[in-house]
């Protein structure tokens, strides 16, 4: 027997469809039954790569006492925390004002007015280890609500006042300030690990928005300190076990304080924010060891996470043979049996792989000393030792390919990839990479096509075959900032009509005009108990951040006052958060640095297939001044599209050689004619400041 579940597409619910609980998908039917038979509502919140959302299921969902008790006395609800991130946001809000603490899975008890009033994360299935069972929760919940069900549903009613009240919240009416951006510089050094890198002790997620907005202020202060706070932390992370050294890519979070024990799911977004971050500290440092992690990780996700149709896939699970990294990890044996003996040797010494292993008895690939360090430290050829490696690893990855993979979540979200199309085409230009673009462009193209409704607005998920539910905040800011992006990347003036067609829409149906930013959901979207706007980061950027940032870049491409009236107005409603929680907002930080920099627009004309004019774009992506929009046409190119007409206008070629024009304030310079000119300014951009 199956439940209702088996109807969906979401990988999360149909794992649950087996179960013996009578589950419902969120929608009027389950509400309606709620309401008719004034049963409270049961809501299970979790992802597909949730490692402790399996455990639940597989302790207490596949519990046949707990089920029959729990379709007895609830109506139970199963949402995909990434399809439905809108009742994720309100319920986890909730359960944080209630528990003090959230995470997945996520059990939240509401009445049959959707209001929360009692909720928390994982329960064991009978009390354990100074914890609840689940079988006591849901029978107290329930005598709560037979004998004491005025009281619940009056705690119900001032839990979701002050979920309303937040959303409410007036805007901080003090000036933007640069002394903002120096604060919260001071709070994130207060926070950082010198020896390790990273922000607090154990767990350590990589914090990527945090470290960009870090080597911002570097390019601003030239504080060496804060350059090496970056490096120090992309190092660690790189060499530790949160990063595959056979496949590339990153898993989400680390369990230790040094970065060797994964939590082993790996999460698309992480990845593209990862791959930003590493990019800029190889614009700033030059190292091809920057460049290299960038590379590898956007093979893995051309390998393994890209669909037929040209989106990314979501998420890998921790999880393979219903064990935890096993996938993964290696033990002693299996290496040295793989490998020649004199290669085993030196490949278990540089990736820490002994007969005790380093988790659970089992190896975990890492790195705690760099290649040159061992080579030193052993008397080995560098050279050699490195050929001698790369094999190596070649050799473990055809043998782990031969396992039974993580299960993957393959649905297509519009947010999460619009953070990879970014990556991917940003990547494409920094490292001169080809392949990347047209991975980036065929996304882009895909959720055009695919998720674009007839009336223009964007929807939020895909699965074979099947689009569906109207996108957020986030689908819109991230896609719109991953279409400047592209069009910064390939100069086709397409993607920025898109993007204004996208910014229109945000600005029509999810705009704050009193309070300013933008709401989580559109005007017209399905009536929650309220309506939230998102200012925290959280492992991604918030929609609001995104909002501002890509607004800012379009708005200063496209010379669109409202565009960058509303992204002043986002960053006013985000003041208190900017004041109070600098930390909870990196990406809100790099668009407010963005917006009170002098922002150069820089505009090239001329043969764009050119020699020289490729190489001056070639040294301009490449070069770190990270404040700066780009606008390039041919000589002869006929363009109809008005989208860029005031950035282009009166700027005409006057030689052969590419011609540049530099404008900031409503001002221009003097044409700059020829490469090693251009080339000069460039210099002059990444300069420190005077």
């Amino acid at each position: 027997m199956v439940n209702r579940l088996s109807q969906e597409t979401s990988p999360y619910l149909l794992q649950h469809q087996n179960n013996p609980v009578d589950w419902h998908p969120w929608g009027e039917e389950a509400l309606e039954k709620s309401r008719s038979e004034q049963k409270p509502i049961f809501l299970s919140v979790g992802y597909s790569a949730c490692h402790w959302c399996h455990v639940m299921e597989h302790e207490s969902f596949e519990n046949q006492d707990i089920a029959e008790f729990l379709n007895s006395h609830f109506i139970c609800i199963k949402v995909d925390r990434e399809e439905r991130p809108d009742i994720d946001q309100i319920y986890m809000q909730a359960v944080q004002l209630m528990s003090g603490r959230g995470g997945w899975p996520m059990s939240v008890f509401l009445t049959p007015d959707q209001q929360p009033f009692f909720g928390g994360t994982y329960w064991p299935p009978t009390a354990r280890m100074n914890m609840p069972g689940f079988d006591q929760v849901i029978r107290a919940v329930d005598d709560a609500w037979q004998n004491r069900r005025e009281q619940a549903i009056e705690q119900a009613a001032e839990l979701t006042g002050h979920l309303q009240q937040g959303a409410d919240e007036p805007s901080n009416t003090e000036s933007l300030d640069r002394s903002w951006l120096t604060k919260a510089v001071a709070e994130l050094t207060r926070a950082f690990d010198f020896q390790h890198g990273g922000f607090g002790g154990a767990p350590k997620f990589p914090h990527s928005m945090d470290l960009q907005f870090l080597l911002r202020a570097w390019f601003q202060s030239r504080d060496n300190h804060l350059l090496e706070m970056v490096t120090l932390n992309l190092d660690r992370m790189a060499q530790g076990g949160i990063y595959d050294q056979l496949a590339g890519g990153f898993a989400r979070y680390s369990v230790d304080a040094r970065w060797l024990v994964p939590h082993f799911e790996k999460m698309l977004y992480d990845n593209a924010l990862l791959v930003n971050v590493y990019l800029d500290a190889y614009c700033v440092t030059g190292d091809q060891r920057f460049a290299k992690v960038v590379g590898e990780t956007l093979d893995y996700i051309l390998t393994t996470m890209t669909d037929a149709e040209g989106g990314f896939h979501s998420t890998e699970d921790a999880d393979s043979e219903g064990e935890e990294g096993k996938f993964y990890v290696w033990n002693f044996d299996e290496v040295t049996e793989l490998l020649d003996s004199q290669v085993a040797e030196r490949f278990c010494y540089v990736y820490d792989v002994t007969p005790a292993g380093n988790f659970e008895g089992q190896n975990i690939l890492n790195l705690p000393k760099t290649l040159e360090q061992c080579a030193r430290a052993r008397d080995w050829d560098l050279d050699p030792l490195h050929e001698e490696m790369t094999a190596a690893r070649e050799q473990l990855l055809l043998r782990r390919n031969q396992r039974v993979r993580p299960d993957k979540d393959d649905k297509i979200l519009v947010s999460w990839n619009g953070l990879m199309i970014d990556a991917m085409a940003r990547a494409a230009a920094v490292l001169q990479h080809p392949g990347y673009l047209e991975a980036a462009e065929k996304a882009a193209e895909f959720i055009w096509q695919q998720l674009l409704t007839a009336d223009g607005r964007l929807l939020h998920c895909w699965r074979q075959g099947q689009a569906k539910l109207p996108a957020y905040l986030d689908d819109y800011a991230n896609l719109i900032n991953s279409f400047v992006t592209l069009y910064e990347s390939s100069f086709q003036e397409d993607w920025l009509q898109r993007a204004q067609v996208l910014a229109d829409v945000l600005l029509k149906h999810f705009q704050d005009q009193q309070g300013g930013g933008f709401f989580y959901t559109a005007d017209d979207h399905e009536a929650l108990i309220s309506r939230h706007k998102d200012f925290h980061d959280s492992s991604v950027p918030s929609g609001n951040s995104m909002a501002a940032t890509a607004l800012l870049r379009l708005g200063k491409l496209t010379a669109n006052d409202q565009y960058l009236q509303a992204a002043e107005g986002t960053l006013q409603a985000a003041a208190t958060v900017l004041l109070q929680s600098p930390a909870a907002a990196g990406q809100m930080l790099i668009a407010l640095d963005f917006w009170l920099a002098e922002v150069p627009e820089i505009v090239l004309v001329g043969d764009s297939a050119g020699e020289e004019m490729v190489e001056v774009l070639q040294r301009l992506h490449r070069a770190y001044f990270p404040n700066r929009v780009i606008a390039c046409r041919s000589s002869d190119e006929t363009i109809t599209s008005p989208v860029l007409a005031a950035v282009f206008e009166g700027k005409l070629p006057v030689a052969e050689t590419p011609v540049l024009f530099v404008c900031q304030n409503y001002s221009c310079q003097e044409p700059v004619v020829g490469r090693s000119e251009i080339l000069a300014v460039w210099d002059r951009l990444a300069a420190p400041a005077s």
